[in-house]
Parts: structure tokens; C-alpha cells; sequence
């Protein structure tokens, strides 16, 4: 079977300009509060993105990243490009505001008149919505270093002084702020990004081994692709079902470890009968797939999903092997912890309720106004000391911010780390590991315990951030698409929160007292 040509590195293209959709004004609604606030709220939103030059922005990288060549189209062609793009930005803020599935998101929105509206699909002859399938290809319209430009351009707008320093001339004066974010303060965490997937048990993992493989050889011996088998797939499978259940009922009796031993050694027979009869049907789909109806597609697809459980099969079984028969611990970095998630870790915590969790490490710094202003999802499983130096090159040599002082918990403190913030200047608010150091400087340093106290909010920031925007767990399949992911959800984050700072300073304004005025004469 063929396989699609590699890309090249892509090239540069002139901008790309195009003209909005006229779009239907938003009905007057006389609706509830919180539909006011959310009205309000994509209201912002949209001026923001309107006027800030992100849709621009985000046309031109999307048009690098698919080789657009403005030379070679035609007019409408680059048009239509454009409105996919924007509707590629839009829909993904759209669906990190709402928290929705690709599925709902598609729903709601052919119902929603705020949501056409800000999607600019509601036009005045038709709405025209897209479907689930489409939404998960506007969520990969760009890729996650395209996507990070996106969010540092945002950034350095919110944080951008105005001409000749002042307020009312900075980007964010036409955000509705009344000065720039300051940036002189970064707070710092991390977290685990938990993945979709159950308890790594390791039997189990051999169980979706054998649901996998024998699912897709249902699929091939449907369009008649067939190999000798004595018992059919679903019959295998249900084998397997039987000894996994076997393997969870004798756990806690005398004999349970001999007892799960044995049927071990039973699954591992079984495994690999059905993988044998896996290769064989997936050799015969190589050969002879253009017998089949299947397209192409199609088939590379059902040949992935096999050649992904294969490549992973010997070392699950090895640790399966090496943990119930031979009673011996696997290192954490050499364990499998799925057979459909890549780079996944062992992350311990020691946390209430999540003592030990599975998926990435996740590194986050907010401001004192609670804008995102870098992150960074980990394919490895570093120290959270290690990520502090890294986050200041970030931060410092590629965005160009004025830190001055930096903030995090007992994790992030190490006699490397305040050594390299010492070279830089920047002040260092790490919480120390000596309780007895953390003592003095609480009694010494002016604004260090109002300092540690502030950090303390960045733990709901957290919360927010995986809960509201990313979901928990996050639904995203593989670690180019949750870094991905991520992506999103700091853009909408931000997005809400200068939305809500606009909206808290328009009501400071609207509750100032207005000018002095004379006093009536009492003589009337």
C-alpha cells in the first residue's frame, strides 16, 4: 500500500486578506443572567479578536503551514482559505468557552444564534453548520508551534506599554483595560495533564491487545479477506474475557497469587494464538486490500491500529510476566501504561485523591491578573526544579517580558535555580525547602508572605484551567494532540479573562460617582 509523500518544510506566502461574512445582528434576548453574561462575554471576545490582529495573524500561519501558494489561486480560492481559517480560531475558542464535545459543540451551534454569530456562520439566507468530523479538523488546522506564536503575539499586546508609556495607548486600552497586564510578577506550577485511559493494570493490557486485534480482523474477514481460523474472533475474544475476570476473583484468597500465575500463563497462550491470527489477516490486507471495498484510507487506518499493538505487544507481555509470575518491580520509565497513548509517565504526586496519577507533566505561569503567559507540556518526566530555567528562557529571551520577580512552591527551589535568577536579576520567590530559612525570610523580607500567599491562588488557576478548558480527564488521543490541546485552552483562557477584566473595569467605571454638582437653592 501506498503511503502519502512526507512534507516539506513550508514556505512563505504574502498575506491573505479577505472580507467578512455579513452576519445577522444578534437577537434581543430578555434572557436570564448568566445568557447576558455568556452574550457579553462572546461580545468581547469578538471585538478582540476583530481588532488585535489575531485573525490575521493566525490566516497567515495556517497558510504557511498548508503550503499555500497565493500566486497559483485564484481570488475566491484564497478567500475561502481565509474563512476557513477564521472559523478554524473561532470554533476552537468557541468550543474551550463552552467545554463541549465535538459532537455537542456541533449541536448546540445549529442551534445557538450567539454561537453562528460569532462562528460567522449565521448568515442571511442560511445557517450553515458544520459536523462532528469537521470540528476535529478545524482543531488540527494548525499546528502547536503555529499555535504558540498565536498566544505569544497575545500576549505581548496585553503586556505592550502604549506610545511613550502610557496606558490609554496600549493595545489592551482597545482590550477595554485600563493599563497593560503586568508582567514584572510570573507565579509558577505544574501539574499532571491526566490522559484517557484506565488503570493501567497489566493483564488488562494484554485484554485491549486481543480487543484490538481481533476487532480489526471482523473488519477484514467482512470483505473477505479470510485466513484458516478454528474459532472466530469474537469467540477468541470472549476466551479472553473469561480468563480476565478468572484473574480479579481469587486476588484476595491464600492462594490468589498462585491462582493469578496460573491464568497468566493461560492469557499469555491465548495472546499469542490471537496474534498470530492478527499477523495473518493483516498480512492479507497488505497484499490485497485493493480487493476489498475499502479505500486506501481506510485501510492504512485498520493497518496502524494492528502494526501500533504489535510493536507493543512483546513488552506488555514481558511486564505482565515480570510483575505477576516473577514478583519483580518495573521501573516506571520502562513501564507501558497504554497501548493508544504515547510518551506517558508515572507521575507521583502525593496529592489527596490523586496520590499517583498517569499522563504528563504540565508547567504553567500566570500573572497577577491571571493571564497564562507561558506554558509547556512535558513528553518526559523531569523534575519540577528542572522546568524553572527553561520557562525564564521562555519567558526572558524569546518573549522579551520584564520579569522582576518570580514565584512557586517548595518544588521549584534549588541552589541551581537561584543562582541562575541571580545572573538574570530577577528576584527569587521560590518557597525554600528549609523550614528554617522559610522562617526568616517570612520575618525578614518585606512582601514575601503576601508573595507565597498570592501563589497559593495559582493552585485554583490550575484547577480552572484543566477543568473548564482542557476537561479531565482531556479527551485528546496521542502527545501531539494534547500539547495541541493545550494550546487551545490557553488561548480561550485568556480570551475569558481579559474578556472579564474588560468587563469588571466597565462597571468600576460605571459606579464612580459622577461630577460635583451645585446644590439646589432651598429658596424654590
Amino acid at each position: 500500500m501506498n503511503c502519502l509523500a512526507n512534507k516539506t518544510e513550508p514556505r512563505t506566502v504574502h498575506s491573505i486578506t479577505y472580507q467578512p461574512a455579513l452576519r445577522p445582528a444578534l437577537p434581543c434576548v430578555y434572557g436570564p443572567l448568566d445568557y447576558r453574561e455568556q452574550r457579553a462575554l462572546f461580545e468581547r471576545i469578538d471585538a478582540i479578536l476583530s481588532g488585535s490582529g489575531l485573525e490575521q495573524e493566525f490566516v497567515n500561519l495556517a497558510a504557511v503551514e498548508h503550503r499555500i501558494d497565493a500566486r497559483a489561486m485564484s481570488a475566491r480560492q484564497l478567500e475561502r482559505f481565509a474563512r476557513w481559517s477564521v472559523l478554524a480560531l473561532r470554533a476552537n475558542i468557541a468550543r474551550g468557552l463552552t467545554g463541549l464535545s465535538h459532537r455537542e459543540f456541533c449541536v448546540r451551534l445549529a442551534d445557538s444564534p450567539l454561537l453562528q454569530w460569532f462562528l460567522h456562520v449565521g448568515e442571511l439566507d442560511a445557517v450553515r453548520v458544520f459536523s462532528k468530523s469537521t470540528s476535529d479538523r478545524l482543531g488540527q488546522w494548525i499546528s502547536e508551534p503555529g499555535l504558540r506564536v498565536i498566544n505569544d503575539k497575545f500576549t505581548a499586546l496585553l503586556t505592550a506599554a502604549g506610545a511613550g508609556g502610557g496606558p490609554a495607548h496600549s493595545p489592551a486600552a482597545g482590550f477595554g483595560l485600563a493599563a497593560p497586564v503586568a508582567c514584572e510578577e510570573v507565579f509558577f506550577d505544574s501539574t499532571c495533564l491526566q490522559a484517557a485511559i484506565h488503570y493501567p493494570v497489566d493483564w488488562v493490557l494484554l485484554r485491549d491487545a486481543a480487543r484490538t486485534l481481533m476487532k480489526a480482523t471482523v473488519l477484514i474477514r467482512g470483505r473477505g479477506l479470510k485466513h484458516r481460523m478454528p474459532q472466530g474472533p469474537l469467540e477468541l475474544l470472549s476466551r479472553m474475557n473469561t480468563l480476565c475476570m478468572q484473574m480479579s476473583g481469587k486476588r484476595r484468597l491464600a492462594d490468589g497469587r498462585r491462582h493469578r500465575k496460573r491464568v497468566l500463563r493461560a492469557i499469555k497462550a491465548l495472546m499469542r494464538l490471537i496474534a498470530g491470527h492478527g499477523r495473518a489477516h493483516l498480512e492479507a490486507l497488505k497484499a490485497r486490500w485493493p480487493q476489498t471495498d475499502l479505500t486506501e484510507g481506510q485501510a492504512r487506518v485498520i493497518i496502524a491500529r494492528m502494526e501500533q499493538v504489535f510493536k507493543q505487544l512483546a513488552a506488555a507481555t514481558k511486564q505482565a510476566h515480570e510483575r505477576i509470575i516473577g514478583g519483580r518491580r518495573v521501573a516506571n520509565q520502562d513501564k507501558i501504561l497504554s497501548l493508544y497513548q504515547d510518551s506517558l509517565h508515572v507521575v507521583v504526586r502525593g496529592k489527596a485523591g490523586a496520590d499517583v496519577e498517569f499522563g504528563n507533566k504540565l508547567w504553567l505561569a500566570e500573572t497577577r491578573e491571571g493571564v497564562i503567559i507561558d506554558y509547556h507540556l512535558c513528553r518526559g518526566n523531569p523534575a519540577d526544579s528542572a522546568l524553572v530555567a527553561p520557562a525564564i528562557g521562555r519567558l526572558v529571551d524569546v518573549q522579551h517580558l520584564g520579569i522582576k520577580r518570580v514565584w512557586g512552591d517548595r518544588g521549584l527551589a534549588s541552589e541551581d535555580n537561584d543562582r541562575m535568577l541571580a545572573e538574570r536579576g530577577i528576584g527569587s520567590g521560590l518557597c525554600p525547602r528549609d523550614v528554617a530559612e522559610l522562617a526568616q525570610r517570612l520575618d525578614t523580607e518585606p512582601g514575601f508572605r503576601a508573595g507565597l500567599k498570592r501563589r497559593a491562588g495559582t493552585e485554583a488557576r490550575i484547577g480552572i484551567f484543566k477543568n473548564v478548558f482542557l476537561g479531565r480527564p482531556l479527551p485528546a488521543k496521542g502527545f501531539a494532540h494534547r500539547e495541541l490541546a493545550v494550546g487551545w485552552a490557553v488561548l480561550s483562557h485568556n480570551l475569558w479573562v481579559v474578556a472579564r477584566l474588560a468587563r469588571a473595569e466597565q462597571k468600576r467605571q460605571a459606579q464612580r460617582p459622577p461630577a460635583t454638582r451645585h446644590p439646589r437653592s432651598r429658596a424654590a
